[in-house]
């Protein structure tokens, strides 16, 4: 196995160790959220926290944004991680809060339904509701419906991506302006392991199984929506600016280099970043690798929403 960077190794120890299954579901879910209760946020950021119900879903959404601002602002819409198969709108919150208080936009985390309790398309319907609950909602929330930008990590990633589609396809806003997806698991179908990747973290498996929760027995076969899987899509034109940032280890970096490889040649502006020596989720801890991984995607995000040369907190 390919050496990790040793300042990850400490984290190593709080991810998985073994493949997520139907047995072990709720030890699995029970796992990630200790990895996250884990990494709290600062005490006094000067970043609140609030719960909105949006309708259309049962999870609604979990807002983070300054305490004191002034004038309307850029919003994120952010969707968690969890292979489909668990997580929360809390998943990603002390990077969230930092999002919130450097950048000073709102940053709302949706919190969508899991599978396989639910399938497709509950969880794409899940996100769309939340997109069409900040674009109704823009005015109270103080943020500008023109610069709105959505990000996701790994499941979440996915979801990001067909967000991204669906809302090019239905037009009923005014454009993303960055999809952000953080090693995303964008293909339903076989990979064939390489002896390198998917052997920390997220396992082949894994991988599999969360596929298979969201799709049943259509994962891996010719009716998969890319609303589902992105990497289906057929058309890549249009879509918003993007930025994918994988890890180097991880078994999705192959279909997140491909995905970006294809954005390019649809004409869609695409920065893309592998980290070396890293596994699937190495930014939740603070090497210095996964520090930098962080600063890349605030700056990302600062350009995309149009707040360079603005003072931000």
């Amino acid at each position: 196995m390919t050496a990790i960077d040793p300042e990850l190794e400490p984290l190593l120890e709080r991810m998985p160790t073994r493949p997520f299954g139907a047995d072990t579901l709720e030890a699995d879910r029970a796992g990630m959220r200790a990895v996250w209760s884990a990494a709290a946020p600062p005490p006094e950021d000067g970043v609140t926290r609030s719960e909105r119900p949006v309708p259309g879903t049962d999870g609604g959404v979990v807002i983070f944004e300054p305490a004191v601002r002034t004038g309307v602002v850029p919003a994120l819409l952010f969707i968690h991680g969890g292979g489909f198969v668990g997580g929360t709108a809390d998943n990603g919150a002390p990077f969230n809060r930092r999002i919130v208080a450097e950048l000073g936009i709102v940053v709302v985390s949706v919190g969508y339904r899991l599978a396989p309790e639910t399938r497709y398309p509950g969880q794409i319907e899940d996100c769309y509701a939340a997109l069409r609950w900040l674009h109704a909602e823009a005015t109270a929330l103080g943020v500008d419906p023109t610069r709105i930008a959505v990000e996701g990590v790994s499941a979440g990633g996915a979801l990001a991506a067909a967000l991204a589609l669906l809302a090019r396809d239905k037009a009923e806003f005014p454009p993303l302006v960055l999809q952000s997806l953080i090693y995303p698991m964008l293909d339903d179908r076989t990979v064939e392991p390489d002896g390198v990747t998917g052997e920390i973290a997220w396992f082949r498996e894994s991988n599999d199984f969360g596929w298979s929760c969201l799709l049943g027995d259509a994962a891996g076969g010719p009716e998969v929506s890319p609303y589902a899987a992105p990497a289906r899509a057929t058309d890549l034109s249009g879509l918003p600016a993007t930025y994918i940032g994988a890890a180097g280890l991880d078994l999705l970096v192959y279909q997140d280099l491909d995905y970006a490889t294809r954005l390019i040649a649809a004409g869609v502006p695409t920065q893309v970043e592998v980290y070396p020596r890293t596994f699937h989720g190495f930014d939740v801890g603070t090497a210095r690798v996964s520090e930098g991984f962080k600063r890349s995607r605030l700056a990302v995000l600062r350009r995309a929403l149009g707040l360079d040369g603005e003072d931000t907190p």
